[in-house]
């Protein structure tokens, strides 16, 4: 006898759907470095002192410690060591445009760690009262061409500024000069893609929770000191900047960006909400995927329970069970006979219709044309308990209005459950990649160690395999229902 699902109410699947968006635990910060990994856990710093730790990237708690308060913190890895940069007021803060930009070093970002001491701060930049740049919100860059470590710094009161640090003290370099490279933003920070390079910063208004207008912006050059231009070839210098990402429905002031980079392809950014509606109007950590569209950088969505096709990139054939076809049982329709008859409108092959031809126990995955027939829709839900990764959490994907769940097999196969147990082999990482398509990822393979992903090695047969960014094999699309 087969199990199947009964139906849950709308609420509870809103309800889903609304957890999957967003970090959970105690996400609050202001200001969130650049997120980094250290010993197996991830760590970023805020304004004020202090910061968040996760475990898995999904769940956060505050625990990471930063001496010095202040505002505005960046933090990276260089060698062995962790170089952490923030600012002292400034940026209006205590009344005034005075500031400092400082920079100290720790062996781990692990405040339980005996290696764990911050070392005596360093003043790389400051700025006076009068002065056409605020010496707050640092940003760390380390070029991947040359090895030089530069910092860009300022708000709206004037310029944003870029200074070259030394990577194995960081301190600034004897003699350098800072040089203006944008207006109109703050908390900048520069990467390097594709020979070029990306000045991000915050547009808009700062700190007025549900009423801030904060918005990520970007221009790029070829050269780190500029000029950084946007898509229409405005000078940031003059105000210009392309849109990275701005409010949610929900969500409003998307500030203070930084990229983590987790595999070829898949990279994350991270950033604050000022306000979050679902969180008390409380700044929150937002991780989104990170998607290049015509070598610009753009804010992916949060990934969303539902009921989807899944369709291979390879061919476009969809993932499915291994069943026999049945076919719809509608008259056929003959186009060259003229008829005054109503027109009648027939509903979908329905899965009472069909669940009966299906055997019990495993049934293989395959891949075929999509037919929005029961055997190829598929649940996706968020799984709370089972944890997550950075920026996601994990899945199980069934066939819609059944028990049934994909799995990782033995040998590295893919085959389906007849329920779903919440075994690892039953949860799937779902990760957006660069160009807009999905990795789809078991948390587990039995009988190996490795990681594999969903793979389509023939136009009708997915398996389990290695990932390659440059494959369309192991690609995949989410069409939602």
């Amino acid at each position: 006898m087969k199990t199947y699902l009964r139906l849950t109410s709308l609420a509870l699947f809103m309800a889903a759907a609304m957890t999957a968006s967003a970090q959970e635990g105690k996400p609050w910060i202001h200001d969130p470095s650049t997120i980094m990994q250290c010993d197996g856990k991830y760590y970023t710093f805020g304004t004020g002192g202090g910061g968040l730790i996760s475990e898995d990237g999904w769940n956060w708690y505050p625990g990471a410690e930063r001496p010095g308060g202040g505002a505005a913190p960046d933090a990276m890895k260089i060698g062995g060591r962790y170089l952490v940069a923030y600012s002292s007021t400034g940026g209006g803060l205590g009344g005034g445009h005075a500031g400092r930009i400082l920079t100290m070093w720790n062996r781990t970002l692990d405040p339980k760690s005996p290696d764990f001491g911050f070392t005596e701060p360093v003043e790389v930049a400051s700025s006076e009262v009068d002065e056409d740049c605020d010496a707050i919100d640092a940003g760390l860059f380390m070029d991947p061409t040359t090895g030089r470590l530069w910092c860009t710094y300022g708000t709206y009161f004037g310029f944003i500024r870029i200074v070259e640090l030394d990577p194995q003290t960081g301190a600034r370099v004897e003699g350098n000069e800072a040089v203006n490279i944008a207006i109109d933003c703050e908390a900048t920070t520069v990467i390097w893609r594709n020979g070029w390079y990306y000045l991000l910063g915050t547009h808009g208004t700062c700190c007025d929770g549900v009423n801030s207008t904060y918005n990520i912006v970007v221009g790029r050059s070829r050269n780190v000191t500029g000029p950084y231009l946007d898509n229409m070839g405005r000078d940031m210098i003059a105000g210009g900047g392309k849109m990275v990402v701005d409010a949610a429905d929900r969500q409003f002031g998307a500030g203070h960006f930084g990229r983590y980079v987790e595999d070829e392809g898949v990279e994350k950014m991270s950033f604050h909400w000022e306000a979050d509606l679902d969180r008390g109007g409380r700044s929150v950590l937002a991780i989104r995927p990170l998607l290049w569209e015509n070598d610009w950088p753009v804010a992916g969505e949060a990934f969303t329970s539902g009921v989807y096709e899944i369709s291979s990139v390879r061919r476009g054939y969809a993932l499915e069970l291994a069943v026999d076809f049945v076919r719809h049982d509608i008259p056929r329709n003959r186009w060259w006979e003229a008829s005054d008859e109503p027109i009648p409108s027939y509903p979908n092959q329905t899965l009472e219709e069909v669940k009966d031809t299906w055997p019990e126990g495993e049934i293989p995955a395959r891949i075929g044309d999509w037919m929005n027939r029961p055997h190829q829709r598929w649940t996706v839900t968020a799984v709370p308990e089972a944890g997550g990764y950075l920026g996601g959490q994990y899945y199980k994907i069934q066939i819609e209005g059944t028990d049934r769940v994909l799995a990782a097999a033995k040998d590295a196969e893919v085959t389906t459950a007849p329920s779903f147990t919440g075994a690892a082999e039953q949860l799937w990482r779902i990760e957006q990649l660069t160009d807009g398509t999905f990795r789809i990822m078991p948390k587990e393979v039995p009988g190996t160690d490795r990681q594999y992903v969903l793979t389509s090695i023939a136009d009708s047969t997915p398996t389990l395999a290695e990932y390659n960014f440059d494959s369309d094999n192991c690609k995949w699309r989410f069409i939602k229902k």
